[in-house]
């Protein structure tokens, strides 16, 4: 039983691998979190916030409609 936890010695590799996967992904999810609000800050210094006459003028455009329908079929 005690052998089956060691993983035939073969554990500290194992949860080496698993430990820096989890780190990996951590580190991914801060580096693209951090990217995301860094562009959120550059688009709302560039155009504000749209008033609600602008974002529904915006969905109405063709171009606008293809992009929101491809966003919501994947």
């Amino acid at each position: 039983m005690i052998n089956e936890f060691y993983m035939n010695g073969y554990a500290g590799y194992v949860m080496s691998a698993f430990g820096f996967t989890l780190l990996s992904f951590f580190g991914l999810y801060i580096v693209t979190k951090l990217q995301f609000v860094k562009e959120q800050r550059k688009f709302v210094t560039k155009f504000g916030s749209l008033n609600p006459e602008k974002a529904n003028s915006a969905k109405t455009q063709r171009i606008n409609k293809e992009i929101l329908a491809d966003a919501t079929n994947n």
